[in-house]
């Protein structure tokens, strides 16, 4: 995985109208969770505030990332997992991560990266990714930046499913039914079967 580094500041002002003000200055309000648990035995959450500006090339890409996160001078090594965005104008407002280490395994959504040109998109179907991202669970040393599929051998009609998928040192923990990709009949690829059956090859 890729590494990045973030830094942030403490908050301890939790409130609705502290949050706003935060916002108003460019700050976008953050929490990181790990395995220290409160008295009522729920994660417990260091608050803190990073700039947008250091927050935009983290939310807005199509990687994953372990992130380094400096706050006030104490390290936190972490990777993101919620985000929180305006109904309506689609401004990011809160942003969740998750403490990690190098033993403790680690569950996130890796993206998916078919790799190799289809049988059936040379016979005319058409490939359809169905999810970007699977959600799999390791160490994050051991997690890849993407997951590469081979789709080289795929015929029109056929699909990959995760329970299909297997990758050294990853568990898969999104749904094995779920299906990854598939390749669909297109007009062209129906017009090129029936002319084959018209015309076969003669021996």
């Amino acid at each position: 995985m890729k590494e990045i580094n973030v830094t942030g500041q403490k908050r301890s002002d939790l409130g609705k109208k502290a949050t706003k003000m935060l916002r108003k200055e460019g700050l976008i309000p953050c929490n990181i969770y790990g395995e220290k648990k409160g008295e009522n035995g729920l994660p417990e959450a260091l608050a803190f505030a990073v700039p947008m500006s250091e927050l935009r090339k983290l939310v807005y890409t199509p990687h994953i990332y372990v992130v380094n996160i400096l706050i006030d001078g104490e390290k936190h090594l972490a990777v993101m997992k919620e985000l929180q965005f305006h109904p309506v104008t689609d401004a990011l407002l809160h942003v969740d991560f998750f403490a990690i280490n190098d033993e403790k395994p680690v569950t996130i959504g890796v993206p998916v990266k078919l790799n190799g040109l289809a049988q059936g998109v040379r016979d005319g179907g058409r490939m359809s990714l169905i999810v970007r991202k699977v959600n799999v669970r390791a160490k994050y040393k051991d997690i890849p930046e993407t997951l590469d599929i081979d789709v080289t051998n795929m015929t029109i009609g056929k699909s990959i499913k995760v329970g299909d998928l297997s990758f050294e040192d990853l568990e898969m923990v999104t749904s094995k039914d779920v299906v990854v990709c598939t390749i669909k009949a297109t007009r062209k690829s129906n017009v090129t079967s029936t002319d084959e059956e018209e015309n076969p090859e003669s021996e």
